[in-house]
C-alpha cells in the first residue's frame, strides 16, 4: 500500500477543470457525482454520452456537427466515431491569434526565443500557402527530421491544415532508422534542420539527410531550417530549399483549413519494437484532438494561464501531446538538448526563469537527479510549479518521495502511462484526488482499463495484463500498408478477442490507483510465477554506486532464472559485498522470487530511441537469438557485450 504524499486542498480541487466538468455532467445528465470514482464509473459505462459531453466542454471546433458519437461500442478495432462531423485539427490548435506567448524555445546553450500566437498563426499561414502551391493536399505525407523547435510545430500545423498526414523522427535517429520509418509511408515533403546540439557539440544533419533522401524517391522537396548555422550549405541535397525561401513572403494571410471527417488521418506514429520493421500506426485527427484535450484540460488541469513543458524529442509521442496544449492557449516551452548540460540543474533553472507550472519528464530523469544529488527546491524558485508529470517507465516509490522532498511539497505528481499506440494515456493524474507513492492516481476517463489474470478475468489488488475492454477514439484507425488489419489485430487483439491487450503488467487497487510493473512481454517467470522487472529496478537503482540496471529471464534447466545486469557508477566496482547487498535489498523489499540468480557488471544498458530499456533484446542475445531492427535502439553496439558471457553458462 503506497504512502499518502499529497492531497489537494478543497479549494484547489473545486477550482479544477475536472470538478467543473463533473458539475457539467451532473447538470446535463441529471447525476449527482461528488468524486472522481463515480464520474469514472459513469464514463466507462456511458461512453457515447461521455464523449459528447467532452466535445462540448472542451469546445471542439467543427464546420459540421456529428450525427452520432459511435456506431458500435462493442467493436474493436473498427468502431466509427463522430460520423458526419467535419473539422480540422490545426484549426482547433490555432484558435488563438493574439499577442500572448505561444512558444518559448530554449536550445542548448542558446538564448531564449519566443513566439506569440499571432506570430505562430502567420508563420503557419505562410508555410501552408507554400505547401498548397507545391501540390500538398489531403492524405499526402509530410515528414519532419527535426529538433524540438518552433519550426517543427509550424510545419506540422501547416501540413495538417491542408489535411496532410504528419510524421516525424528526431535528428538522433540513424539513417537506417529513418528509412525504416519514412520508407514505408513515402512522404512528399521533408522538413529538416541543418543540425542539432547535444552535450555542447554541434552535430551535423545535412550529410545524413543526403543519404536518407537517396533512398526516398517519394520526396519532392526538402525544406532546410537553419539552426546550427546561419546559412547552411544545402548543395548536397536534391530538391532542397532554405526554410525562409520556401515560406510565402506575403503577410496577413488567412489559413484555409480543410474541413475533413473526424477519422481523417492526422499522425503516423511508429512502434519502437526490435523485431521487423517498425509498425506504422495511423491516428485520426478528431480522435487525437478530443483525447488530448480530455487529458490536458481535465486530467492535467491545463488553462490559458499555464506554462507547460515536457522534456521530449519529436520522435516520442509526448511531443504530439505537448503541442496539443496550443488548443488550450497555454504557453508551451520547447527544449532541445541534453537535460544535464551544462549542469544537472539546467531544466530547473528554465522552470524558474520561465515560471513553468506543469513540468513533464521521465522516471529515468528523476532517478538521475537522485543519483546526482540535485535538490531543485533549495537551488531554484519553483513557486509557480503546480504539477510534475512523469512517464517512460514506472516511477519508483523513492522517486515519488524525492519529488515531494526535494522539488516541492505542494504539487500534483502525475505518473502517467500509455504509449505511442494511442498517443496518450491509459492511466494518469486526477487534480481532485490524492497522490500515493508508487501509484498512478487513476485510470483515464472513458478508458475501460482492467487487469486480466491468466484466465482473462479482471482482478483487483492482483497483478495482471493491462487491457482496455471498450474502444476509445484515440486508438489507431489502421496500420499503414496492412491489408485486412492483420498487423493491427496481431499487435493488440490476438490474445483476447475484441479486447485491447497493451503489453504492460499492472495492478489496480481498491481505491482505483494503478501500479505499473513494466512490460508484460518482458516480465520474468521464475518457478512459474510472473514478476515485473520494475520491482527489481526500484530496489537496485537506489543502491549507492549503481548507475543503471536491466533484468531478464534466462531459460535454465527447464525453468527461468533471473539475471541482473548492472552498470556501475564512475570509479565503482561490483564487489561480492555489493552483490550481497543487492540480493538482501531485493529479498527484503520485493520478494525472494525477485532475487537474481546472477548479478553481472556491464559497461552500459541498451535503450530504445525513446528511452525504454530493451529487456527483450538482451534476452534474445543471451539466448543466442538474432536481434532485428537494431536501428530502433539508441545504443545497439552495447548488445555485443551480452553475447556469449561465460557467467551465463555456469550454475
Amino acid at each position: 500500500m503506497g504512502k499518502l504524499l499529497w492531497m489537494p486542498s478543497e479549494e484547489r480541487a473545486r477550482n479544477s477543470n475536472m470538478y467543473r466538468f463533473m458539475l457539467f455532467v451532473n447538470e446535463r445528465r441529471e447525476q449527482n457525482f461528488t468524486n472522481y470514482d463515480g464520474l469514472y464509473e459513469w464514463s466507462v459505462n456511458n461512453i457515447p454520452a461521455f464523449w459528447a459531453d467532452v466535445w462540448d466542454f472542451v469546445g471542439i471546433r467543427s464546420s459540421r456537427g456529428y450525427d452520432h458519437v459511435i456506431d458500435d461500442e462493442r467493436k474493436m478495432p473498427g468502431a466509427k466515431w463522430f460520423s458526419g462531423a467535419r473539422l480540422n485539427f490545426a484549426e482547433n490548435l490555432l484558435r488563438f491569434h493574439d499577442d500572448s506567448v505561444a512558444l518559448i524555445f530554449q536550445g542548448e546553450d542558446h538564448p531564449v526565443r519566443k513566439m506569440t500566437y499571432a506570430e505562430l498563426y502567420d508563420e503557419v499561414a505562410r508555410l501552408a500557402k507554400s505547401l498548397r502551391d507545391f501540390g500538398v493536399g489531403p492524405g499526402d505525407r509530410v515528414a519532419g527530421f527535426m529538433p524540438n523547435m518552433p519550426e517543427t510545430v509550424a510545419a506540422m500545423l501547416a501540413a495538417t491544415s491542408l489535411g496532410a498526414v504528419w510524421s516525424s523522427c528526431s535528428p538522433d535517429f540513424g539513417i537506417k532508422g529513418v528509412l525504416d520509418r519514412f520508407g514505408q509511408i513515402k512522404p512528399k515533403v521533408l522538413f529538416v534542420a541543418d543540425g542539432y546540439f547535444f552535450k555542447g557539440k554541434n552535430l551535423d544533419s545535412i550529410s545524413r539527410v543526403a543519404e536518407i533522401i537517396k533512398d526516398l524517391p517519394s520526396i519532392e522537396k526538402v525544406v532546410v531550417v537553419p539552426y546550427t548555422e546561419r546559412e547552411p550549405d544545402i548543395s548536397s541535397l536534391r530538391d532542397a530549399v532554405h526554410y525562409h525561401a520556401f515560406m510565402a513572403s506575403e503577410s496577413g494571410l488567412r489559413i484555409h483549413f480543410e474541413q475533413l471527417s473526424f477519422d481523417h488521418p492526422l499522425y503516423i506514429m511508429f512502434t519502437s519494437g526490435t523485431t521487423g520493421l517498425p509498425k506504422c500506426m495511423v491516428q485520426s485527427a478528431g480522435g487525437i484532438l478530443i483525447h488530448h484535450l480530455k487529458e490536458l484540460i481535465l486530467h492535467t488541469n491545463l488553462t490559458r494561464e499555464d506554462t507547460i513543458f515536457y522534456f521530449t524529442t519529436c520522435g516520442w509521442m509526448m511531443w504530439n501531446w505537448l503541442v496539443s496544449s496550443l488548443a488550450v492557449g497555454a504557453k508551451l516551452l520547447l527544449y532541445d538538448g541534453n537535460p544535464f548540460h551544462p549542469d544537472p540543474g539546467v531544466l530547473w533553472r528554465i522552470a524558474q526563469d520561465e515560471k513553468i507550472t506543469v513540468f513533464g519528464t521521465s522516471a529515468g530523469y528523476i532517478s538521475a537527479l537522485m543519483n546526482e544529488g540535485v535538490k531543485p527546491e533549495k537551488e531554484y524558485d519553483l513557486s509557480a510549479l503546480k504539477a510534475v508529470l512523469s512517464t517512460g517507465s514506472p516511477l519508483s516509490e523513492e522517486g515519488f518521495e524525492f519529488i515531494y522532498r526535494e522539488v516541492k511539497a505542494d504539487l500534483q505528481l502525475s505518473s502517467i502511462s500509455g504509449g505511442s499506440d494511442i498517443n496518450g494515456c491509459f492511466a494518469l493524474g486526477n487534480p481532485m484526488g490524492p497522490v500515493y507513492s508508487g501509484e498512478l492516481q487513476c485510470r483515464g476517463l472513458a478508458m475501460k482499463v482492467e487487469a486480466f489474470d491468466e484466465n482473462g478475468k479482471p482482478v483487483i489488488n492482483q497483478q495482471g495484463e493491462l487491457v482496455c475492454t471498450a474502444p476509445a477514439p484515440c486508438m489507431p484507425i489502421y496500420f499503414w500498408d496492412d491489408p485486412g488489419n492483420k498487423k493491427y489485430k496481431a499487435a493488440y487483439f490476438n490474445v483476447y478477442p475484441n479486447v485491447w491487450r497493451h503489453g504492460d503488467y499492472i495492478l489496480i487497487n481498491e481505491r482505483g490507483g494503478v501500479v505499473i510493473y513494466g512490460r508484460s512481454d518482458a516480465t520474468l517467470n521464475p518457478g512459474g510465477v510472473r514478476i515485473g522487472t520494475a520491482e527489481i529496478y526500484r530496489q537496485v537503482e537506489n543502491i549507492e554506486g549503481i548507475a543503471d540496471s536491466i533484468a531478464v529471464g534466462q531459460n535454465w534447466k527447464n525453468d527461468v532464472r533471473v539475471i541482473l545486469f548492472v552498470k556501475m557508477g564512475p570509479g565503482r566496482e561490483l564487489t561480492e559485498g555489493l552483490k550481497d547487498q543487492i540480493r538482501k535489498t531485493i529479498r527484503m523489499n520485493a520478494s525472494p522470487r525477485h532475487v537474481p540468480a546472477k548479478i553481472i557488471a556491464v559497461p552500459d544498458i541498451p535503450y530504445t530511441l525513446n528511452m525504454k530499456k530493451v529487456e527483450l533484446s538482451v534476452k534474445k542475445v543471451i539466448e543466442g537469438q538474432a536481434v532485428q531492427n537494431k536501428d530502433a535502439l539508441k545504443n545497439p553496439e552495447v548488445l555485443d557485450y551480452y553475447a556469449n558471457l561465460k557467467e551465463l553458462q555456469e550454475k
